[in-house]
């Protein structure tokens, strides 16, 4: 999906000496099955000092243009997105990125490597209060695949000075998965800027090189999880004073009480209290009243914000269905006969399940009924994880099981279809259904305006009393697969979603 950076800046300056920040206690904390942090990891890297320490290839992890499987490309539809500003700076949408007074370096990125041929809404409306003097904070909710990623990515190459070679970006993710994938991103659309980055993410026991033994961060722009990038700013190795952009994607987790709220704020507070005028910028697909409540405390006075209505964050481009099967064999037969059967002309699947268990019956169950699919969950070793999705991303794999690991930021353009063979719930209530990590996980197929389907396989009166739930949430009714027998009417909802 990108290619490598340039290895180095333009033009060569005095390595800044790294700042003291204050020492933090180490805690852990879970995101979906997802451990953040393992003890004392090496990072990935794209600078060409750190010749001593392992690098993780992120270039292996990419996907292979040509390698593509289908394209159900429509121009996603306006949404109703609410702007609140604050001052009297007066911002106007952009048409067009010339209009956003980018460096040619950064259109090419954008137009050659990119292949964009104009700002999408969010993007009209968000990068010029992003981009625009005094670099006010910002709040952003917008639709998944409504090209959120390329607001703060432009965002953090724009803030970059090429000539200081220290971090001046920080964007910090909830899962290794989406600091990676975001890191290719930036270094495909800041291929021809000269621009440096850092990944900092926790890395496998095989490469393991202690933190007091690592060179202390140059690259201008570091990506990460926020156990990583908290425990090296504990040891002195990445230092914040020159920071000018804090990013924060999947805010809504990051901030919230059961995800990476302490690790977040302490960072927050860090690089304030060295950097006073850096930037933060808050980027989901979901905020709850809570977490927006709270953010709107934490952030400067003078923000910026972004909502969009909720019923309209449902994703008009993905047809959503319901399925009732009698019992859990069911499940599998109905994925099996009547999903599979066309799954090989409707581009690429991932099915959600809800515990590594659920994953590991699923695929056994699938592999002895001769199908190939690979399942990926956070008990796996990082280097298997990476593995797993580079196949899946080349397009090597077709069908994917996953925990919720991936239900968030996973941009893969061919997955068409999504199947929630069971329905989120919230870990401290499973009668309650997880609206937000329902929204992440459709949100995986009809990225950026793209056609696909979901479909939600429901086994006894639980679910369908979660389901309802779900649609009384979103305001909307989800139409039902009237037999789940019947392969006409599959056929009929994948042709209602324009897939066949």
């Amino acid at each position: 999906m990108a290619d490598t950076a340039a290895d180095s800046a333009t033009t060569s300056a005095e390595v800044p000496t790294p700042q003291e920040t204050k020492n933090a206690t180490e805690t852990r904390t879970r995101w979906a099955d997802l451990e953040d942090e393992a003890p004392e990891e090496p990072s990935a890297s794209s600078t060409s000092e750190e010749k001593g320490a392992p690098e993780l290839e992120v270039e292996n992890l990419t996907i292979n243009e040509n390698k593509k499987i289908n394209k159900f490309l429509d121009e996603p539809e306006d949404s109703n997105i609410k702007a609140v500003t604050s001052r009297d700076t007066p911002y106007t949408s952009a048409l067009t990125f010339e209009e956003l007074n980018l460096s040619p370096e950064l259109l090419k990125g954008l137009y050659v490597e990119m292949k964009f041929e104009k700002p999408s809404k969010i993007q009209a409306i968000s990068l010029p209060m992003i981009l625009t003097p005094p670099y006010l904070d910002l709040i952003a909710q917008a639709h998944n695949g409504s090209g959120k990623t390329t607001c703060f990515t432009v965002g953090m190459l724009s803030r970059v000075d090429p000539n200081i070679k220290a971090p001046q970006a920080l964007c910090i993710c909830p899962t290794r998965e989406l600091a990676i994938q975001n890191l290719e991103v930036l270094r495909k659309m800041g291929k021809h800027t000269g621009i440096t980055s850092e990944c900092a993410i926790p890395m496998d026991s095989t490469n393991y090189i202690p933190i007091n033994k690592r060179p202390p961060v140059t690259a201008q722009v570091v990506i990460g999880t926020p156990g990583t990038i908290k425990k090296w700013m504990s040891a002195k190795k990445l230092g914040v004073s020159y920071v000018k952009i804090l990013v924060f994607d999947e805010a809504d987790h990051m901030l919230a009480e059961d995800g990476f709220k302490d690790d977040s704020l302490r960072i927050m507070r860090d690089i304030e209290r060295m950097s006073s005028h850096c930037q933060v910028l808050l980027f989901s697909a979901t905020f709850n009243e809570t977490v927006k409540n709270f953010v709107s405390k934490i952030v400067k006075r003078d923000h910026n914000q972004l909502f969009v209505k909720k019923e309209e964050l449902s994703l008009e481009s993905v047809k959503q269905y319901k399925v009732n099967v009698p019992d859990e064999l069911s499940k599998v037969m109905v994925i099996k006969e009547r999903i599979f059967e066309f799954g090989e002309r409707l581009g690429q699947t991932i099915i959600f399940v809800r515990t590594r268990n659920s994953a590991s019956m699923l695929h056994k169950s699938l592999v002895d009924l001769g199908y190939d699919v690979t399942t990926i969950q956070g008990a796996l070793k990082q280097e298997d994880r990476d593995k797993i999705v580079k196949e899946f991303k080349d397009g090597l794999t077709q069908v994917l099981i996953s925990t919720d690991l991936l239900a968030r930021g996973f941009d893969q353009q061919q997955v068409n279809l999504v199947i929630n063979y069971d329905l989120p719930v919230k870990h401290d209530n499973r009668t309650e259904p997880d609206c937000e990590v329902y929204l992440h996980r459709i949100g995986r197929a009809g990225r950026f305006g793209r056609k696909g389907a979901v479909f939600n396989l429901l086994c006894g009166d639980m679910d369908e009393m979660i389901m309802s739930k779900i649609e009384n949430h979103f305001g909307t009714k989800i139409a039902e697969v009237p037999d789940w027998k019947n392969e006409e009417d599959f056929k009929a909802a994948l042709r209602s979603a324009g897939l066949l």
